[in-house]
């Protein structure tokens, strides 16, 4: 019942990015990381039988910095954050300034039934965990033929 969602993935990332990304990747490294909302959200999911634990990784966010929404069966899971990394010499003079922004972000269907009230979440050092009941779809009735003689 769990499906990620392909809302928030480049389907053409690996056409394009391999031959310039890898170039240039060391000079332009973030201290907070690339972005990335796979590299950075690696989930885990478990089914516990009656209910789900999703684990989601997010080094280096704050419990501040996350925000999990559900509308319409999908739970999104967004996450924000930015910073600033300063070195000086000796007399005080910049020599490197960095100012970092950037937000990542991942949906999974969880089904209609599940309610906000259901989920449960809990953020411990740089983990999110969240734990909701599966919520069975209403059966669909099947069809019954009347014999006729």
């Amino acid at each position: 019942m769990l499906v990620p969602s392909i809302f928030n993935t480049n389907l053409s990332n690996d056409f394009f990015s391999d031959s310039f990304d890898n170039m240039f990747r060391d000079a332009f490294r973030s201290p907070f990381g690339n972005g990335n909302s796979l590299a950075c959200m690696s989930t885990d999911i478990q089914d516990l039988g009656d209910r789900y634990q999703m684990e989601m990784e997010l080094p280096g966010y704050e419990k501040k910095d996350l925000k999990a929404d559900l509308k319409d069966g999908y739970l999104t899971i967004s996450a924000e954050r930015s910073g600033n990394k300063e070195e000086k010499d000796e007399k005080g003079s910049f020599v490197r300034r960095e100012r970092y922004m950037g937000s990542c972000q991942r949906s999974f269907y969880v089904g209609k039934n599940v309610k906000q009230e259901d989920i449960h979440a809990s953020f411990e050092n740089g983990v999110l965990k969240l734990v909701f009941p599966k919520k069975e779809l209403p059966a669909v009735e099947e069809k019954k033929y009347i014999t006729i003689k």
